[in-house]
C-alpha cells in the first residue's frame, strides 16, 4: 500500500471523471437538469450565471467557478433566475449531442461532466461527500483551475492525437483539486475519512494505518506518530473521523478484503485474512460479519453470481 491514504480511497472507490459535454449562451437563458444519476460536476469557462437546486436559493457562479453535486436534485443554471427554463433533454436530444448554444452564444460558456463510482467500493467516497460543493475562482486553488479547464476547452475543441484521453485526465485531476479545495475549506465542518485527511495533526497515524495495513498497530504507535498522549490523540481522531482510531483499521482492512473477495476470485479466504492482518481465518471471517453483515464466501459467492448474469446479459 501506499503512504498517501487519499489516492488509496480514491483508487478502492475506482473513480472516474469523464465531460460529457457543455454549452454556450447570449441574451436571456435558463436550462433546467434533471436529477443527475451519478455524481455532476460543472464549470463556468466564460461569464456568469446563476445555479438554483431544487428547493434551494440561487447561488452566483462567476467564471473559474467549478460546483460538484452528488445530491440527487434536479438545478436550473440561467443568466437571470426569473428566465423560464428549457429542458437540458430536449436542448441536448440528439445521437451523440454533446454541445449546444443558446441565443448567440457570446456572453457565457459552460463545461460538465460526471464522476464514475464502483457500485460497492465507491460508497466509500459517495457517503461522505456533501451533498454539494461549489470551489469559487477566488480561492488559492484558482489558478489551478483555470490552468485545468483552459487546457480541457483546448482539448475538446482540438482535433490532436489522444484528445479524449487527455480531456479524461484532465477532468480527473479537476475532480481531484475539488475535493482538494473542500478539505482545505471545510473548517472542521462535519467528520469522516474525508475531513480526516485535511488534518495535520492525525494525518500521520492515517498514513502509517494505509502504508501497513496488516501491521498490528496499538493506540500507543499512532499516537507517538501525531506526537499526542493515547488519550488526545483518541479524542482527536474520533472528533474528526468520526470513529475511534482501531475502528477505522478495522473498516479500511474490511474494505481491502471486499475488494480481494470481489476480484481476486481464486485467492483463499485465509490469504485475503493474512494480507490484512489477521492470523487466524476465524477472526477474520467474524470481524468482517460484524462489518458487512455476511461472511467472506457468502460475499464472494453473491459477488460472482452478480458478474456472471451481467455476462450472460452483455452476451445476449
Amino acid at each position: 500500500m501506499t503512504t498517501d491514504p487519499f489516492s488509496d480511497i480514491l483508487g478502492l472507490a475506482r473513480a472516474e471523471t469523464l465531460v460529457t459535454g457543455g454549452f454556450t449562451a447570449g441574451g436571456p437563458w435558463a436550462i433546467r437538469f434533471p436529477v443527475p444519476k451519478t455524481i455532476k460536476f460543472f464549470a463556468v469557462v466564460k461569464g456568469g450565471c446563476w445555479v438554483t437546486l431544487d428547493g434551494e436559493a440561487p447561488i452566483r457562479f462567476e467564471t473559474g467557478d467549478v460546483g460538484l453535486l452528488s445530491a440527487p436534485r434536479a438545478f436550473v443554471l440561467a443568466s437571470d433566475p426569473d428566465v423560464s427554463p428549457v429542458d437540458a433533454m430536449t436542448l441536448f436530444s440528439g445521437a451523440g449531442r454533446t454541445t449546444a448554444q443558446l441565443g448567440d452564444g457570446d456572453d457565457f460558456a459552460h463545461i460538465g461532466g460526471h464522476v464514475l463510482l464502483d457500485p460497492v467500493s465507491g460508497r466509500l467516497l459517495a457517503d461522505v461527500l456533501p451533498p454539494w460543493i461549489h470551489v469559487q475562482a477566488h480561492l488559492p486553488a484558482a489558478a489551478t483551475f483555470r490552468w485545468l479547464l483552459d487546457r480541457l476547452v483546448e482539448e475538446r475543441i482540438s482535433d490532436l492525437p489522444g484528445a479524449e484521453l487527455a480531456s479524461a485526465q484532465l477532468a480527473q485531476l479537476l475532480f481531484i483539486q475539488i475535493l482538494r479545495a473542500h478539505v482545505a475549506g471545510s473548517h472542521g465542518e462535519g467528520s469522516g475519512w474525508l475531513r480526516a485527511l485535511g488534518d495535520p495533526r492525525i494525518a500521520p497515524a492515517l498514513r502509517l494505518m494505509h502504508k501497513d495495513p496488516a501491521r498490528a498497530w496499538h493506540l500507543e504507535d499512532l499516537a507517538a506518530a501525531c506526537a499526542m498522549s493515547r488519550t488526545t490523540f483518541a479524542e482527536r481522531f474520533h472528533t474528526v473521523a468520526g470513529v475511534a482510531p482501531l475502528a477505522y483499521l478495522t473498516q479500511w482492512r474490511m474494505r481491502l478484503a471486499e475488494q480481494a473477495l470481489r476480484h481476486e476470485a481464486a485467492k483463499p479466504v485465509a490469504l485475503v485474512a493474512r494480507s490484512i492482518g489477521y492470523t487466524s481465518e476465524s477472526a477474520f471471517s467474524n470481524a468482517f460479519k460484524r462489518v458487512t453483515g455476511t461472511s467472506p464466501k457468502s460475499y464472494r459467492d453473491n459477488n460472482v453470481f452478480k458478474r456472471s448474469r451481467l455476462t450472460r446479459r452483455e452476451d445476449i
